[in-house]
């Protein structure tokens, strides 16, 4: 059986219930998959990727000819593109996912009740999940990948302009889940760019159990609004460093700098730095030094600008951006208190760390700061599914129900209770 196209004439309505109805049918089939068929298909599908090269490289100058002739920024353009090095990266990753452990089907928590039964939890697929995504063609595999060894159905819905990129990925997934005895249609990649197909995708609750946007805060706020199916997803990544009265200098400018300047566009890069007025006249100007090499715009409150004389005044506005770039918000704060207010006021449950020496406050900031990962004297940029060890990641959650943080296989899949008796009956 071969992915759901749209065939010309037909509505789109009719194209999308065809492609849930397709899922609907391999639920079953993916999620009583073995790990070894599943890590097979995923060798096929990277073997695929690799003798693939040229198809794809073809395919995704269509994209990136099309992407500059609708103009396109350089960043973009870059975003797109499949270099050998990426293409090889991407094959990489499907190996990847062949090593990390299947939780699908691991029991946990037994315990013997007074009544003689045990009690205890199954780890088990979500079921069918629609991942919507911008720009990288690599996420096509990448998703594919960790839905695939997680037993679950994807139905992935990349942006219109990579359209060709992902349809050649798509028949590389599609050839190498076949070669495993598996069915195709336990990946179908949306073959049109037609926006009322995710419309008519996000009020598919009936067939869908759980949508995973990845783009940009417009996107997702776009999906939050029309979905009447549970998302994971995180809106914005303010994350903050907060440098307590007790920290030591050296390895406080180091982690700021770090959190910062490793990296700008990225969700778990440092957007305000908040530290202690005990503290701020000996840091500030060793850190304005090291911005300064990556040209980054700092902008402070009235007490950092009394320290920094030649930056911009902070405004109420900075306390809440996400720059994704080379700026950064600064505030002096008078403890540790009036700096865990300033976070949950204008974060956004991302990211958050403290750089301290003293145990107490190191453990009240991990305790009361409400965010998906809270550090102590590490950078911000380590709030990634690689770096914690899972192996891979389909995105980061801000939410609290299902999954929290960098979703991995585990957060793609659910728990069920178990009950195992010997003939127990209930007096």
């Amino acid at each position: 059986m071969s992915n759901a196209v749209q065939k010309k004439g037909s509505s789109i309505k009719a194209y999308v219930e065809s492609v849930i109805s397709r899922a609907s049918v391999v639920r079953a089939e993916i999620a009583a998959a073995s790990t070894d068929k599943k890590n097979l298909a995923l060798k096929f599908i990277a073997s695929e990727v690799l003798e693939s090269s040229a198809i794809l490289k073809k395919q995704n100058q269509l994209d990136l000819q099309s992407g500059e002739k609708c103009g396109l920024d350089s960043a973009l353009l870059d975003r797109l593109e499949l270099t050998d090095a990426r293409i090889n990266a991407m094959a990489e990753g499907l190996v990847q996912v062949c090593t990390l452990a299947d939780p699908v089907g691991e029991t946990t928590d037994m315990e013997t009740r007074p009544s003689g039964i045990q009690v205890g939890k199954m780890r088990v697929p979500i079921g069918v999940i629609l991942i919507i995504y911008e720009s990288r063609p690599n996420v096509t595999a990448d998703a594919a990948a960790l839905c695939i060894k997680s037993g679950n159905v994807t139905i992935l819905r990349g942006g219109s302009e990579a359209l060709n990129s992902n349809q050649a990925i798509a028949n590389c997934i599609h050839t190498g889940l076949d070669k495993a005895g598996l069915s195709k249609d336990i990946v179908q990649v949306i073959t049109t760019t037609n926006r009322e197909a995710v419309n008519e995708l996000l009020h598919a609750d009936g067939y869908i159990d759980i949508v995973i946007p990845r783009g940009g805060k417009g996107l997702i706020e776009k999906i939050m609004q029309e979905s009447r199916i549970p998302l994971i997803k995180h809106l914005d990544g303010v994350c903050h460093v907060y440098i307590h009265e007790e920290a030591d200098i050296e390895m406080a400018a180091k982690i700021a700098f770090n959190s910062k300047a490793q990296r700008f566009g990225v969700c778990n890069a440092m957007e305000t730095l908040l530290l202690d007025k005990n503290i701020a006249k000996q840091i500030l100007p060793i850190l304005q030094d090291k911005f300064e090499e990556k040209n980054v715009e700092l902008r402070g409150c009235e007490e950092t600008c009394k320290i920094l004389t030649d930056i911009s005044i902070a405004t109420e506005e900075d306390w809440y951006a996400e720059y994704l770039g080379p700026v950064l918000a600064i505030k002096i704060v008078d403890n540790i208190s009036q700096a865990m207010q300033h976070i949950e006021k204008y974060g956004s449950h991302h990211t958050d760390s403290i750089v301290t020496n003293n145990q107490a406050i190191a453990q009240q900031f991990l305790r009361e700061v409400d965010s998906s990962s809270v550090m102590i004297n590490a950078s911000t940029r380590f709030a990634d599914g690689f770096e914690y060890g899972l192996g891979a990641e389909i995105g980061i959650s801000t939410d609290k129900l299902h999954a929290r943080g960098p979703v991995g296989l585990e957060g793609l899949t659910t728990q069920k209770f178990i009950v195992l008796g010997d003939g127990n009956i209930r007096e």
